[in-house]
Order: C-alpha cells, then structure tokens, then sequence
C-alpha cells in the first residue's frame, strides 16, 4: 500500500473509531521494532490498531497480518506501554477496509 493510501486509509479508521467512542490517542507511532498505525483509547483499554486496506475485493486483507508482523506490533507496544509508563489493559484490533465497508476486529491475539 502506498503511503497516500495508507494514510486515507488511516483518516477513514479515525474517524469511525470516533464515532464509536474512541479516543485517538497517537498514530504511526514508530520504534525500532516496527509501527502501529493507530493507538486508541476506549473505557481504560489502550487499543493498538493495525489497519489494513486492499484493491481486490477477492482478497481480504486481513491477511496480511502475518505472525511476523503480529510480532513486530507486540514489541512495539510493549516499548510503548514501558517509555510511557502505561499499566492499563491493551488489546491488538485490525481495522480492515474493503471498498466503502470498514470492518474493526478487536482483540485478534491472545
């Protein structure tokens, strides 16, 4: 995905996590371990938002999170929580766009 079209694709998931009550807290927040898109807040859980966007309405692109890249998101935040002193619950969603339709999975790792 080019950086335009991710960042689109990004400004669509903000609003929508607005609308459902969200607070963007930060976004491509980046370290040595990778990227998060997003980082939301929502009733005292941090949400850690990959967002996923695809051309092929027969692929979809949630699969393109793959376990390397679970990986790299997991020790991103992990920095994150530690250089912001953050001890609040955190979970790892996908926001997934296919066309006009934006799908929000939350929780997608144990």
């Amino acid at each position: 995905m080019s950086r335009e079209k991710g960042k689109r694709a990004e400004e669509r998931v903000c609003k929508y996590l607005t609308n459902l009550g969200f607070e963007i807290v930060d976004r491509n927040f980046t370290s040595k371990f990778g990227e998060i898109d997003i980082i939301a807040k929502k009733d005292g859980v941090i949400h850690f938002i990959e967002v996923k966007s695809g051309k092929n309405p027969m692929i979809n692109p949630i699969y393109n999170i793959t376990s390397k890249k679970l990986s790299k998101i997991k020790k991103t935040l992990l920095f994150y929580l530690q250089k912001n002193k953050i001890t609040s619950p955190f979970c790892i969603d996908a926001a997934i766009i296919n066309g006009e339709n934006i799908e929000f999975l939350e929780n997608i790792t144990l």
